[in-house]
Formats: C-alpha cells, sequence, structure tokens
C-alpha cells in the first residue's frame, strides 16, 4: 500500500497523519466500512454509506453521503496503487477537538482511504468449509442502541488473540463470541448463520451484533433460495444440532462451517461439506457480484 487516501486526495502511505488531538485516536470516535471492488467496482456501496452516514449521525459527526466522488476518490488511489481489484477500507474519524469530552458535535472530521490487494480466493474453502471456534471471550455490549462499526476494536482483538491459542487457528477457523449470557452472537469479523429444516436463523440484532452489509443481503436471497428467516436469540447446542452453518463478511462473502470446535475438541458441522442451500445462496450472491463484470 504505497498511497493512502486523506480527505480526498492521494498521499504516500508514510505521509498519511492525522493530529494526536483527533478523537478518533483519543476516544475511539470514528467509523469505518470494509468492501471489496468486483472488475473494479465497489459493491454494495450505497448501502455502505447509509450504515456509515447513520453512525455518523449518531455520534455527531458530519458527513453527506456523496457516492459518485467516492467512487472517483477510491479509483485514484486504486490506480496509484496499481491495483485492478481491491479491499478498501473508508474510515472516518470525528477529527480534532479538545482534550476532554465534547458536549456538542464534531465540526471537522477525516477521511481515510486505506486499498489493498484482495486476497486471493481459494475455490476450495466454498466447498470445504471452515471450522469455527468457540471463544470464552464474550462478545460486549454495544456503547449505543445498536452496534456501530466504530474504531472501538478491543473486544474483536481479544478474541483473536484467544483464537490464536487454539489447535484451530492452524486451519484457519473463525472464532464465535457469544454474549454474557450465552446466546450466539457472532464472530470475530463475521456473522454466522445456521440452517435446519428449510430455515435460516441468525442472532437478532438485540444480542448486539453488527447489522453486516452481506448479512443483510443473504437475509434478501434466502426467500429466493426457498428459505424461511427468522432471527432470535440461539444457543451453542444448536449450532452443534445444524443442517448448515455458514459465515458472512464482505470480503470472504459467504463461507460454509464445516467443523465445530469448543477447546481443542472437534465437531463435524451438517454433513462436513458445504451444504445444498449454503450452496444456493453463494449462487445467488455472486449472481449479483456478476452483473458488475
Amino acid at each position: 500500500m504505497k498511497y493512502i487516501g486523506l480527505n480526498h486526495i492521494a498521499v504516500e502511505a508514510k505521509d498519511a497523519v492525522v493530529s494526536a488531538l483527533d478523537h478518533g485516536f483519543l476516544y475511539g470516535m470514528g467509523l469505518f466500512e470494509t468492501f471489496r471492488t468486483y472488475n473494479g467496482i465497489p459493491f454494495l456501496l450505497q448501502r455502505h454509506l447509509d450504515r456509515l452516514a447513520d453512525g455518523c449521525r449518531q455520534l455527531g459527526i458530519p458527513f453527506e453521503a456523496d457516492e459518485v466522488s467516492l467512487r472517483q476518490w477510491i479509483k485514484q488511489i486504486m490506480d496509484a496503487n496499481e491495483l485492478q481489484e481491491a479491499y478498501i477500507r473508508y474510515t472516518v474519524t470525528a477529527g480534532e477537538d479538545i482534550l476532554g469530552l465534547p458536549s456538542g458535535e464534531y465540526s471537522k472530521p477525516n477521511h481515510l482511504l486505506y486499498i489493498k490487494e484482495l486476497p486471493k480466493r481459494d475455490p476450495a474453502l466454498y466447498l470445504e468449509g471452515k471450522g469455527l471456534q468457540l471463544l470464552n471471550t464474550p462478545r460486549n455490549t454495544p456503547e449505543g442502541p445498536v452496534r456501530l462499526k466504530s474504531l472501538h476494536y478491543m473486544n474483536n482483538i481479544l478474541a483473536k488473540r484467544e483464537l490464536a491459542g487454539y489447535v484451530s487457528a492452524a486451519g484457519g477457523a473463525e472464532g464465535l463470541m457469544l454474549t454474557g449470557q450465552g446466546f450466539i452472537a457472532e464472530g470475530i469479523v463475521s456473522n454466522v448463520f445456521f440452517i435446519n429444516d428449510g430455515v435460516l436463523y441468525t442472532a437478532d440484532i438485540a444480542t448486539g451484533i453488527l447489522p453486516g452489509i452481506t448479512r443483510e443481503m443473504v437475509l434478501v436471497l434466502a426467500r429466493e433460495a426457498g428459505l424461511q428467516t427468522e432471527q432470535g436469540f440461539y444457543r451453542w447446542e444448536q449450532l452443534l444440532a445444524a443442517d448448515e452453518i455458514f459465515l458472512t463478511n464482505s470480503i470472504q462473502e459467504l463461507v460454509p462451517v464445516t467443523m465445530l470446535w469448543q477447546g481443542n475438541e472437534p465437531f463435524q458441522a451438517g454433513k462436513g461439506y458445504c451444504g445444498r442451500y449454503t450452496a444456493e445462496l453463494i449462487r445467488l450472491y455472486r449472481e449479483r457480484t456478476e452483473a458488475l463484470r
């Protein structure tokens, strides 16, 4: 990553700096969105911007969701880094303010674009799946009524460090966090779904999960796949008994879970390979992305 976007221009990475008094740094007051391109075009960009705009309103950070100008800026940074496809993180911080807790809204936010090469996609992953490791680190409760994709990421980092201590981590497993009451919440970087008897289940927003953009898309696609949907409060034991399990995020799309781990003990998930409903949802999702090619 030779160039980073800073306040709507491209700068060399070494020169991309913000003030030590930026409240994103001092108090974690900032938000970000992570997404990817297909054929050089950011996917579901307006949905990401809508979520970002809603979060900025809650934090008192001025933000105008301008999809056209952002697309142009993304292309500028991609071109500067000589990338045809990209993994993109768009961050908006509160900007510089007083040393102390402000009572009013912010006025001068900073905008940053971090753009790097997309990770190589292994086709086998979408057939053979990956593991899901039950963690002891609980999902913390959000600061407000709904979790924002904010700069407060200590909970996820602690979970990632716990995951690194298990055998499953060597095989690329994701970590699963439960709520303080023991309900399924979400992965470290993913939302979690499971299927039983033609019903697609995922954690309710009230568990404190991040309402993912890909999660939202999957709930829409479920009807096309012949699935009913339910959002609620579920236990680890229901994953152990599920017909199919999969994870979602904007970079990896939909990934089957074929092994569950509790401690260092493995349990086969479903039939141990990508199930038919999961495969159909992957197909429907990629049908949307192919429209950009």
